[in-house]
């Protein structure tokens, strides 16, 4: 009897020491965990790298900036610990608009943009961007946690894939893997999109990877990183869902197999013709022509000239030609010119200087106010019954609109598609993308066509 009891209180000692050791090693786990937080939050950082060139931002034009006070902001930032103040550095939200501004000269930044603020300071550099005139700007101050069940930090962005234009943090320098949270802001970020973080010692260089790294330069110890999303990554078109009714891609369907082959790069100067629709369909039944040129207006004549014998002959009616352009010069060359009209849209520029709003007025506008809206305007002026070409470059500004089209299914009530670009990969992942979603797209070469 006294032996059993005895290995019964050996068996049961194991046992609480096994658990007392579990539960220890598990406390000791998390223990480490946020002494590692901590330590990247409060260590001295060295700056990202040396001999940065200065950022050619024109903070010198405002007496009341204080860069000084930006960076003791910013420390503040980066040692949250160490003398924190709720309110946020009025020189620092400053410097942030200037930031913008200079992004915008660039046409790195245009005003009718998506964007998205990441990090504890989101919400100065939202109301920076809506003084600008970006009603669409949103911030989240999203804070990685380490998840037990998933074993692992998470970064998630509570937003669905290509969904932003710009995206602006200054959080990296705060988390315990940069890299994760760089991976979601190029998630989120649309093809062709900017981001543009302020960091001190992260090598976001190193993370980015479907981006390319457009200026590095220095703001006194931090380094601002300005980056664009690759175009090639755009290569996504038919994944988008369309309506189950969707007649463009319906009735193309039988004449997808006639379309012209792509260039072939070890030709790259042989430019097949392009196998017009009307040339296999017959459209005499539509109710309209309707031609749709966006952002290439100077194309505008020689295309429809050279498209009217397929298209006109089968139809026996001439185009209704809309231009959509910024250029005046563009619309001295059509006023005269029956069933030519002329859409003024100044966002397809790259101009994206707005004028600053001074009040919270803003928070009220309505949106006609973020300029011309192609989506709607295209559904109201064509119908079901018309037969619509549309022309395009393949720009930030045009390819965004498709996307439009896409998301909204207005793609469906486009017959046939002309992309102007170069023979470059990007732009043939593009046409692929495009033709596998049932679009029937030709490559456009300008004075070509």
């Amino acid at each position: 009897m006294d032996l059993k009891f005895l290995k019964w209180n050996l068996l049961r000692g194991s046992l609480m020491r096994r658990l007392v050791m579990r539960a220890f090693m598990l406390m000791l786990a998390i223990i480490l965990v946020s002494l590692m937080q901590m330590a990247r939050d409060v260590r001295v950082i060295d700056p990202i790298m040396s001999n940065l060139d200065k950022c050619p931002l024109n903070w010198d034009s405002n007496p009341e900036f204080n860069l000084t006070c930006f960076l003791n902001s910013a420390s503040r930032f980066a040692f949250p610990h160490v003398g924190a103040s709720p309110l946020l550095c009025k020189e620092s939200e400053n410097l942030t608009r200037t930031v913008f501004k200079e992004l915008m000269e660039k046409n790195l930044l245009q005003s009718n943009a998506k964007a998205l603020c990441v990090g504890e300071k989101s919400a100065s550099a939202v109301l920076a961007l809506r003084h600008l005139g970006f009603f669409n700007a949103v911030g989240v101050e999203r804070h990685p946690f380490f998840s037990l069940f998933k074993r692992r930090f998470v970064y998630e962005l509570n937003f669905e894939d290509n969904h932003f234009d710009f995206i602006f943090s200054e959080d990296l320098d705060r988390v315990s893997f940069p890299a994760l949270l760089v991976l979601e802001i190029e998630r989120v970020l649309r093809p062709g999109g900017t981001g543009a973080v302020l960091v001190r010692a992260t090598p976001i260089l190193s993370f980015l990877k479907t981006s390319d790294v457009v200026r590095v330069c220095g703001v006194g110890s931090f380094a601002l990183v300005i980056f664009k999303k690759r175009l090639e990554t755009f290569a996504s078109f038919e994944h988008f869902q369309l309506p189950s009714s969707c007649p463009a891609v319906a009735n193309n369907k039988p004449f997808m197999k006639h379309i012209e082959p792509l260039p072939d790069k070890t030709f790259s100067y042989f430019q097949p013709e392009p196998s017009y629709l009307p040339n296999f369909m017959n459209i005499s039944s539509r109710n309209r022509l309707v031609y749709i040129n966006i952002g290439a207006g100077e194309y505008a004549k020689t295309s429809v000239a050279k498209m009217s014998k397929p298209y006109c002959a089968n139809h026996h009616a001439a185009f209704e030609v809309f231009i959509i352009d910024h250029k005046t010069s563009v619309l001295s060359s059509y006023v005269t010119d029956p069933g030519t009209h002329f859409i003024y849209d100044p966002a397809l520029s790259g101009d994206t200087a707005a004028p600053e709003i001074t009040s919270d007025e803003f928070l009220s506008a309505p949106m006609d106010e973020e300029g011309f809206d192609f989506v709607r305007w295209f559904k109201e002026s064509v119908s079901d019954g018309d037969f619509v070409v549309l022309m395009m470059k393949a720009k930030l500004v045009e390819l965004n609109i498709l996307v439009e089209l896409f998301k909204a299914g207005a793609i469906c009530r486009v017959d046939e598609l002309f992309i102007l670009c170069s023979d470059s990969a990007d732009c043939m992942n593009l046409i692929k993308s495009l033709r596998k979603s049932g679009v029937y797209v030709h490559k456009w070469s300008g004075d070509n066509y």
